[in-house]
């Protein structure tokens, strides 16, 4: 009998506990949103769909001349950020798509060896069968096909994934991001391409 009441007691205050969190969470969410003026909402909802800042700024009712300026803008406004992270932490609950699965993913196709794939047998190629091939390798196939020359495995750009990892872990630093008004004084603009090439040609 004591045993049950102790049960009990932990059963109800495991729901109480649950609609306290429930309820400060959407507390928060209320206040946060609260903070943001309608439009800056709606550059939000529209910013998720694409991670685009000029796009949702444009969506979001800003004028196509401001869109670029103000969309930047807004990434660097506190109460803007602090909504958007909530969203995304939001979404990768409900889909269950965290940054840690897209990497892995993106490294199974990067890291993926056509020897995965395929062996050779009396100087022939020869396709491995599905039951064969590594689940853990299953993610690099693009596609598989009945081709004129027999079955024909496609598997997707490994050049592409690559680059994306190296671009996450920060190897890659070919491109610099400018926001606001940048002016710069370009000492060949306005030449023709013929004055061009003759600047070229004179060294």
């Amino acid at each position: 009998m004591i045993s049950f009441v102790n049960s009990f007691q932990e059963d109800a205050c495991l729901v109480i506990a649950r609609w306290v969190f429930s309820y400060v969470e959407k507390r928060e969410r209320m206040v946060s949103l609260m903070a943001l003026t309608p439009k800056q909402q709606r550059f939000v909802e529209e910013y998720l769909i694409d991670l685009n800042a000029t796009q949702a700024a444009t969506r979001a009712g800003y004028s196509d001349k401001t869109a670029r300026k103000i969309g930047n803008e807004n990434l660097t406004k506190p109460d803007i950020q602090g909504e958007i992270q909530k969203r995304m932490k939001d979404r990768e609950k409900r889909t269950g798509v965290t940054q840690d699965k897209v990497l892995k993913e993106l490294a199974t196709i990067g890291f993926a060896d056509v020897t995965d794939y395929v062996r050779i047998e009396a100087g022939q190629v020869k396709i491995k069968s599905t039951a064969d091939i590594p689940k853990d390798k299953i993610g690099a196939i693009a596609g598989i096909k009945e081709g004129a020359n027999g079955i024909e495995v496609k598997l997707n750009d490994k050049g592409k994934a690559l680059e994306l990892l190296g671009r996450h872990l920060g190897m890659f630093k070919d491109k610099m991001e400018l926001s606001g008004d940048v002016s710069i004084n370009n000492p060949f603009a306005g030449l023709t391409t013929e004055q061009l090439k003759k600047l070229i040609d004179d060294g």
